[in-house]
């Protein structure tokens, strides 16, 4: 009779362990479902808005460049997902995207369409408020809120290998080997600076270095970063910028 109960337990303990996997699977299939839905909803309003607007000037080119690399990216994301991450991660990427068209349309002087959802860690990162100028590595970098042919190079704010990066029209994408490589340059630190320090708009502990404390200039974040779009950059060539010095 022990022998009977004990067995009956184990049946009903396995019986309930295979109900929970079989749930909890079920419920990860449908948030992945739900997910890549949200996503490819983003990524088709991308798609209509890139390929239905033309630059007129350096600028809008420029960003409606980067919004069409972001449409790639989010597409080829969207088609390997295999998680509701990764396909929040797509929808990321995507929504990047639509910010450098609204940035393309601005910079053309047309209604910049509705609003789009906020990007990770975009607030924190604040705006540039300011025109402002400075000497790095023997070159000039300049900051600007508004597109001219000196800052044709468009950023919508957020995190990137560790750091707060302002939204903003820059003369070059000096973020871009950051990006890229996961790690930001020795000289990153003066940088912020000197290019944000006591600006408006932007969040006083960016300009003052807080995030290099942490080893975040000497590689130790490893590939990838904390960029939230996951995008690699194949293929745009930053306006000639190759990043040295950063």
């Amino acid at each position: 009779m022990k022998v009977l109960l004990i067995l009956i337990l184990v049946l009903i303990v396995g019986a309930a362990i295979v109900w929970w996997l079989r749930t909890s699977q079920a419920r990860t299939q449908q948030e992945l479902a739900d997910a890549a839905a949200d996503a490819r909803q983003v990524i088709e309003r991308l798609g209509g808005q890139v390929y239905s607007l033309t630059g007129t000037d350096a600028a809008s080119r420029q960003a409606l460049a980067d919004a069409a690399e972001r449409h790639n990216a989010a597409g080829g994301a969207i088609s390997s997902a295999s998680t509701p991450a990764q396909a929040r991660l797509a929808k990321q990427t995507a929504l990047e995207g639509l910010y450098y068209v609204r940035a393309a349309r601005a910079a053309m002087g047309i209604d910049p369409g509705p609003p789009i959802a906020e990007l990770d860690g975009q607030r924190a990162a604040g705006v540039v408020t300011e025109k402002r100028s400075v000497d790095h590595d023997g070159h000039e970098l300049t900051a600007s809120p508004d597109p001219s042919t000196q800052t044709p190079n468009y950023y919508p704010g957020g995190r990137v290998a560790g750091r707060s990066v302002p939204a903003g029209w820059y003369s070059e994408p000096w973020w871009r080997p950051a990006l890229i490589g996961g790690a930001w340059g020795v000289g990153s630190a003066l940088l912020f600076g000197s290019l944000f320090s006591g600006m408006s708009g932007v969040d006083p502990s960016i300009s003052a270095g807080d995030d290099f404390g942490n080893g975040l200039y000497d590689g130790d974040q490893g590939s990838g970063g904390d960029d939230s779009s996951g995008f690699d950059g194949g293929g745009f060539d930053g306006g000639g910028f190759d990043g040295g010095g950063f």
